[in-house]
């Protein structure tokens, strides 16, 4: 039949409907698609908690992305290839040879206006309340379609291992906490997150990514009591001290043999001087081992997550840090691991401490060498590196692969370093400017 003799007969429309309600169940399976891919789980989570169905049925369907996606792609497909299908053979009954391409065209874009952007824009807007209401039209779709997307699924995975890919099940469980961390940084990013409130939950975050190594005080830096000094001068000490604990070794440094607290020395120094049997015999015979807690060591691998789980099962807030051979290389305590999550914790005995940023006029910043690296990223927002060295001076004598001296300037990971002090082997000051 030609152009000139149109017939729109009973069968012409029932051709016609059978198009639209194909296109219909097209718009349907796009935006089901979309909304489900789209939804936040977690967001479904919490919909769900308050009794929503729709929302619990969701989540049941996204269990398994991929019999999912399987089944409505399939679905899809079929609904698009039938309806450009009747709609080749209703052109070309009316228009002839020339039916083909007009079909091609008006499918065309019926199909893209109608089954893709306008069912995927509407899911777009609002995932969460569109996987809601279509989970319970969807989910006996997913069931009829099972066997036939487990099939494919086969398939699909033999193809891919000849190619030497291996799909995972459970990446998308494995990826949970990596989302978790590019929705923080994204929302810190577009202003929805503050500083503060992105480096608390980052840093609590990476707890078990890192380990005590790389916060320990160091050895170095230890302030202990010699368990042969007199009680006199182990009070001194003590009072002297700006730390309510402090370990006890005997001989050699590295030889710890105890941990006093200022609380229980005191407490026995205030019961030989006033107590009922107190003189100054007893008081000179005293030995701080006597008070002394056990020492707790733990190895520098212990991730930070693991100690402080440690740390409240023992009820204690103090550790010293041991290496594969057993010598000492630290100590870590309970605020230690707090403040990689709140930040610096200061108190009215912190005296003497400066900040340990120093802004210049040049807009570089003068920073202790021991600063980590991670505590300078998070002030400042920079990106340094910290899987070779977990300080500031650790990072530049690993990329000089020397000690450098005083007035020694370096450029990497775009930005200079400058050696401000140098101290033995050791930098004590660096001023960094970003290039």
């Amino acid at each position: 039949m030609t152009s000139g003799s149109l017939n729109f007969d009973t069968a012409f429309w029932i051709i016609v409907g059978a198009i639209l309600m194909l296109l219909a169940l097209s718009a349907f399976f796009s935006g089901a698609e979309t909304a489900l891919t789209a939804a936040s789980r977690a967001k479904l989570r919490a919909q769900a908690d308050k009794g929503q169905r729709g929302a619990k049925r969701a989540i049941a369907l996204t269990e398994d992305s991929e019999r999912l996606i399987g089944a409505v792609l399939l679905g899809n497909n079929l609904v698009n290839i039938l309806a450009a299908s009747l709609a080749t053979a209703l052109f070309t009954r009316l228009f002839g040879e020339s039916g083909v391409a007009l079909a091609t065209l008006v499918m065309t874009f019926l199909v893209l206006v109608f089954a893709e952007v306008l069912p995927k824009t509407y899911a777009i807007s609002d995932p969460e309340k569109a996987a809601a209401k279509v989970s319970p039209l969807i989910a006996p779709i997913v069931r009829l379609f099972s066997p036939v997307v487990s099939l494919i699924r086969t398939f699909v995975r033999l193809v891919l291992r000849l190619f030497g890919v291996q799909t995972d099940p459970d990446s998308q469980i494995l990826a949970v906490r990596e989302e978790i961390i590019g929705a923080i940084s994204l929302g810190h990013s577009e202003g929805a997150v503050e500083k503060e409130d992105r480096d608390r939950l980052l840093g609590a975050l990476d707890l078990g990514d890192r380990t005590v190594e790389e916060i320990m005080l160091h050895r170095s830096q230890i302030e202990m009591i010699n368990a042969d000094d007199k009680p006199e001068k182990v009070l001194e000490q003590c009072l002297k001290s700006s730390h309510t604990r402090l370990p006890v070794y005997r001989g050699d440094p590295e030889n710890i043999i105890g941990v006093i607290h200022a609380k229980d020395l005191l407490r026995a120094m205030y019961h030989l001087m006033m107590g009922p049997d107190a003189s100054p015999a007893a008081l000179q015979q005293f030995r701080v081992t006597d008070v002394a807690m056990k020492p707790y060591f733990v190895p520098e691998t212990t991730t930070l997550d693991d100690q402080m789980r440690q740390f409240l099962r023992r009820k204690t807030h103090f550790a010293l840090v041991v290496d594969e051979y057993g010598a000492l290389q630290g100590l870590i305590t309970l605020e230690d691991i707090l403040e990689e999550i709140v930040g610096e914790i200061t108190d009215e005995f912190d005296t003497g401490e400066t900040d340990t940023i120093q802004r210049t006029d040049d807009g570089a910043v003068i920073v202790d060498g021991a600063m980590t690296i991670r505590d300078l990223n998070r002030a400042m927002d920079w990106n340094l590196p910290d899987e070779e060295a977990n300080t500031i001076a650790g990072l530049v004598i690993h990329e000089a692969q020397t000690i450098p001296n005083e007035g020694q300037v370096f450029s990497f990971h775009g930005f200079r370093f400058e050696i401000v002090k140098r101290e033995a082997n050791r930098i004590k000051m660096l001023k960094i400017k970003p290039l």
